[in-house]
């Protein structure tokens, strides 16, 4: 099957379980991450109608949004998807228009820093950690309302809401379950920060049928990563 073919399967199945969820067609915003993947893939996807694209790396994504926009392609939409570090803040601001994974005060105050700076519109969502390992990415409960309580203060940034990963045993409607608990007490505090990231190659589906406004799909679009020698 190629790219064409895995884009409209892909997309075909998120019409299906929006019907199944009983929620209106095109109420799922699809992220394409193309992380290991060149340039031309981007525009491969964009030729085929795709606006937005996600990265974790701000080593690969700046020069691949560079290519992308050199190659006459302007209305490329960037997440950034991935663990983001204080000193890349700058970097990322430059081409990214959202940030899935604000998790940290540190990174709160680098991101309050640099759009203070150089004023412009960005969005965001605040990673949860739906695991025990207190090393993994993303708030635990406990920290998510004073997390968010910072970041509203930031001006010119529009948090969305939340972003969560399902951890690895399987058990995704468990995980997201909780992800969309946090997401209530989120909008406790912010009513407006009422959208959800969750989903991908694996699980889409199951995130649409609970309530995902976002989904990151990689590999059942892109197809395999490319190895390297």
């Amino acid at each position: 099957m190629g790219l064409a073919e895995r884009y409209r399967s892909v997309q075909e199945r998120i019409r299906a379980a929006e019907r199944a969820a009983g929620r209106e067609s095109g109420s799922v915003d699809l992220i394409v991450v193309t992380k290991n993947h060149p340039a031309q893939l981007v525009l491969d996807l964009h030729a085929l109608g795709q606006r937005s694209f996600g990265e974790n790396r701000d080593q690969e994504a700046r020069p691949k949004a560079l290519e992308v926009s050199q190659a006459g392609v302007g209305d490329a939409d960037w997440h950034f998807v991935g663990q983001l570090q204080s000193n890349k803040v700058k970097s990322v601001l430059e081409y990214a228009s959202c940030i899935h994974s604000i998790d940290r005060a540190s990174l709160v105050r680098e991101l309050s820093k640099q759009l203070g700076r150089a004023p412009r519109a960005l969005s965001g969502f605040i990673e949860l950690n739906l695991t025990d390992d207190l090393n993994r990415g993303g708030v635990a409960e406990a920290d998510l309302l004073p997390l968010a309580e910072s970041l509203l203060e930031i001006d010119g940034f529009n948090l969305l809401g939340v972003m969560a990963v399902a951890s690895l045993d399987g058990q995704p409607g468990r995980d997201f379950e909780l992800a969309v608990a946090m997401s209530e007490q989120l909008k406790t505090l912010a009513p407006t920060a009422d959208k959800i990231s969750m989903g991908m190659s694996d699980d889409f589906e199951i995130a649409i049928s609970m309530g995902a406004t976002h989904i990151r799909v990689g590999s059942a679009i892109t197809g395999p990563r490319p190895t390297t020698a």
